[in-house]
């Protein structure tokens, strides 16, 4: 029992030292020491597309090497299930105490995923050399749309119940999940890996993978900030969204590293699916939330998923999911 103590723990002080995440938690202290430090939003917007783009040709060249097993297309339903499922049983608990705008933008945030928490992930598992397959980016970019999909149904069909009529044009929500640049970015980087061959992709190894770690860092500093600014506002709307975005990543998180292991061999791919699962979107969702549900409240759904569940994720959620799923 004591083994299993200090291997859990060694995982976690190797986690919370990682520099990338270090400079997560520098940016924290920027803002709580009210520092003007910050990253210009054009640079900071560079770097979110730079990451996408290496973790999707990265992904690309991994799958390319790897033969459609039962695994990857059992994975790919899975990711896509939970997409489905997990906004319809979010909004219920929401419903107890929020309106049925801000339950189906919340709701459609955990249902969906964060690539920035993904990314994080993925260098964790490579730093603790832990094995992880390039299909897991098809299932990340796969779970974006659908859970955006559902906030909006659910949103449109609790509307009219309640007797507000509200149009909503269901062809442009799709449209815009399914084109959204970050959706877009990555199943296109992730088709460019899985086409070029070894000698091409070699070319342009130093971009895509020498300077992802640095890239990495400048942008969870930029995170850091933003968390920072966030969540002292969140803090005023009381501890039902708190408790929510602290409670719902466990929930899921472990419940997926026990399921999963049913079909899914590889412990880094059991991780990965997760973290996906935990994980709440604050880019793809807020984006699509403005067109569909304009009065649902971007003070509640972003911080929840950025000032709370993504900081416990990256920090605490990485070695409670490697324990459920019996790594440590």
């Amino acid at each position: 029992m004591c083994q299993i103590f200090i291997m859990d723990l060694h995982y976690l002080i190797d986690n919370l030292t990682n520099p990338a995440l270090l400079f997560f938690f520098l940016g924290l202290i920027a803002v709580n020491v009210k520092s003007d430090l910050e990253i210009p939003p054009n640079s900071s917007k560079f770097i979110s597309l730079y990451l996408l783009l290496s973790i999707g040709f990265k992904g690309g060249q991994e799958l390319s090497h790897s033969a459609i097993t039962d695994e990857i297309i059992w994975s790919l339903f899975f990711g896509v299930f939970l997409a489905l499922m997990v906004p319809v049983y979010c909004y219920y608990i929401l419903r107890m105490r929020l309106s049925v705008e801000n339950s189906g933008a919340i709701a459609a945030a955990y249902g969906s995923v964060s690539a920035v928490t993904f990314v994080t992930t993925i260098s964790f598992l490579e730093l603790s050399n832990i094995p992880f397959g390039g299909h897991m980016v098809a299932v990340m970019a796969l779970m974006e749309a659908p859970s955006i999909i559902i906030g909006v149904l659910l949103i449109s069909i609790y509307n009219k119940k309640n007797g507000k009529k509200k149009k909503t044009n269901f062809k442009h929500i799709i449209h815009h999940s399914l084109t959204n640049g970050s959706v877009l970015l990555i199943l296109g980087s992730l088709l460019i890996g899985y086409l070029a061959n070894d000698a091409q992709a070699e070319g342009i190894k130093p971009f895509t993978t020498d300077i992802f770690k640095g890239f990495l860092a400048v942008f969870l500093l930029d995170m850091g900030i933003t968390s920072g600014r966030e969540v002292k506002a969140l803090v005023k709307k009381g501890w039902f969204t708190l408790s929510f975005s602290l409670i719902i990543p466990i929930i899921n998180g472990c419940t997926v590293a026990v399921i999963s292991g049913l079909f899914i061999e590889e412990p880094g791919n059991r991780l990965l699916m997760s973290i996906l699962a935990a994980s709440a979107s604050y880019i793809a969702v807020p984006a699509a939330m403005k067109l569909a549900a304009p009065r649902a409240n971007p003070g509640l759904y972003v911080p929840m998923a950025l000032a709370i569940t993504f900081p416990f994720n990256i920090t605490l959620g990485l070695p409670l999911y490697l324990w459920v799923i019996g790594l440590t």
